[in-house]
């Protein structure tokens, strides 16, 4: 009767014991992100996974496990996601979940198969980390190379290797220490002392070349911080205007005027403190901005008074950017409808507004587009009427196609004028790699624009409480992405925000503090959950980068290893079951 009792409480404790170092590492990747930026614990985050991984756990308890643990891990830090689309929240936290399962299962085969550790986990770790982008569209959020947005040293490589090579060391290191963790725990526990000769030279190695890439990393980093100096140019004067309205106040289309008059305020406040551009953020101005689309609606006289006082302010004044929906009418099937983007505007000091537009290439699934909607539009019915969708209507956007250079003449005192080019990425394209890269260089390798500008929209993700803006954990997070596209092409990222962040970020990843002039905090990860403004002088980088003429090289490979050895883990189960099935 006793040993009845006791296997069903012994069974509950180990399965217990079996969440804790995953728990562990949840907790760990969850505290080293902004804003808490426990960054330090980076470097030990993943020891705990890795550990559990051993080759006596039972692969299936390790594939349950790993999948619970990742999906709540997701849920409670992408908690921002849900109010905005439940679908997008559940879908991707659900496919997630299995990353982690995997990951689980190829560190049980690397160590079965004794494998160092130190390349296992930069391997895999990056690996799982490129899937994140592989599912509707991708999500490159909170990588372990994200944690590191401060520590300006470390994060230079990333021009080499991209924000994958940062993941890459910190998981490197992660697999060092835990092996030796291991490696103690074994010798202890076989009571062998720990400097057993066969023991020493295998995991001295291993700490001296990790070592090694540590410390080349730094010393890169240092010689490409002390490099700027001779590389980095004073730009053009720009401001960045912060509005501070949340989603429920802006998708009402009713305080449009009042949106605008706002920002206008701010506009021409930076333009008489002296502001060469003057960049708005995503979709604040609503109206169509697209002249030809005026003769297809029922009225147009608001669009146009939007439209004539943006030509008015800019007009011998300066280069203004705003974020607004384009618009055009396209022909498709032998039926016309009207394409809907989500867009970047240019005026210029001549009154006139440029005759190119930029349209988001990469739209956020559930949340801008409705992927598969004409196919399954039942589907998709059912989920705007029971709320998963952020609204009651298809509200679906058109992808944009071409990477739209602007052009740009400076003001300041010198002789001829300089030309200045720059590119705009929308909200969440400032955390896919990619799209920043083909901005930066031409066909030949050299590089085409002198500056990023993110216009983003992040009043998704915050709340009213007491009549005050509730900012979340997505805002500077946000920022500390963008940091990475500016180390990875050597280009500063102006960022106009609705809600925060909006702050200039240097060539080197640096989130700047203070300005020249403006109303926002001195200190940009302050800028939450408040309007105001801020100019300051735009820094130009010479230099082309490795990353932008080769991509995510390491991801790519990282992933492929990943791929394989899911792919020989599929086959070697099937052929077992062949196997028992004919024996």
């Amino acid at each position: 009767m006793r040993n009845t009792q006791t296997r069903p409480l012994h069974s509950k404790f180990s399965i217990l014991s079996s969440f804790l170092p995953f728990l562990a590492t949840a907790a760990l990747l969850t505290v080293i992100q902004a804003p808490i930026n426990l960054s330090l614990l980076a470097w030990v985050a993943w020891g705990p996974f890795i550990v559990a991984c051993s080759p006596e756990a039972k692969p299936r308890r390790l594939f349950v496990v790993g999948y619970v643990t990742c999906v709540v891990y997701w849920m409670v830090n992408l908690y921002w996601v849900a109010p905005v689309t439940i679908a997008g929240w559940l879908v991707f936290c659900i496919y997630t979940g299995l990353l982690w399962s995997i990951l689980a299962l190829c560190f049980r085969f690397c160590r079965k198969k004794r494998v160092p550790l130190f390349i296992a986990s930069a391997v895999l770790i990056v690996g799982i980390e490129r899937m994140q982008g592989f599912f509707l569209g991708g999500f490159f959020w909170r990588f372990l190379a994200h944690s590191q947005y401060q520590n300006t040293t470390i994060i230079q490589i990333a021009d080499l290797f991209g924000a994958g090579g940062v993941s890459f060391l910190v998981a490197m290191v992660n697999g060092m220490i835990a092996e030796l963790f291991i490696a103690v725990r074994q010798r202890t526990k076989d009571h062998t002392s720990i400097v057993h000769r066969p023991f020493v030279p295998r995991l001295a190695f291993s700490v001296v070349l990790v070592a090694g890439v540590l410390i080349a990393s730094i010393a890169y980093g240092r010689w490409r911080i002390r490099q700027s100096d001779e590389c980095v140019t004073e730009g053009p004067m720009a401001a960045s205007l912060q509005s501070n309205v949340p989603q429920s106040v802006k998708e009402t289309f009713e305080s449009g005027q009042a949106l605008f008059d706002g920002l206008m305020e701010k506009s021409k406040a930076a333009g008489q403190a002296g502001a060469e551009l003057i960049v708005w953020p995503e979709t604040m101005v609503q109206a169509i901005l697209d002249t030809d689309m005026w003769q297809w609606l029922r009225s147009a006289d608001s669009h146009k008074a939007l439209d004539k006082a943006l030509r008015e302010h800019a007009e011998n004044n300066a280069y203004v950017l705003v974020g607004a929906y384009g618009s055009e009418v396209q022909k498709k099937d032998n039926e016309i409808y009207q394409a809907k983007y989500n867009s970047a505007f240019l005026y210029k000091p001549d009154g006139q507004k440029d005759d190119k537009r930029y349209d988001k290439i990469h739209l956020v699934p559930f949340g801008e587009v409705l992927p598969l909607r004409r196919s399954m539009a039942w589907f998709y019915e059912l989920l705007m009427k029971v709320k998963f969708i952020p609204y009651d209507f298809d509200y679906s956007l058109d992808y944009g196609t071409h990477y739209t250079i602007f052009d740009m003449v400076g003001e300041q005192s010198e002789e001829p004028k300089p030309q200045y080019k720059f590119a705009v990425i929308i909200c969440y394209e400032g955390t896919v790699p990619e799209i920043a890269r083909t901005f930066a260089l031409d066909e030949n390798g050299r590089k085409r624009i002198h500056w990023l500008i993110n216009i983003s929209n992040d009043g998704w993700f915050v709340r009213f409480k007491n009549d005050n803006v509730q900012p979340s954990m997505e805002l500077p997070q946000h920022a500390a992405v963008c940091a990475f596209r500016a180390v990875e092409n050597r280009l500063a990222v102006v960022r106009s925000v609705n809600t925060g962040i909006s702050c200039m970020i240097d060539s080197l990843g640096r989130i700047r503090d203070g300005y020249v002039q403006g109303t926002l905090p001195e200190k940009a990860m302050d800028r939450k959950g408040m309007a105001g403004w801020f100019m300051d002088r735009i820094p130009i980088d010479s230099r082309a980068t490795f990353f932008s003429k080769y991509g995510e090289w390491l991801d790519y490979c990282c992933e492929t290893v990943v791929v394989l050895l899911i792919i020989g883990w599929l086959f070697r189960s099937v052929k077992l079951k062949v196997r028992h099935k004919l024996f």
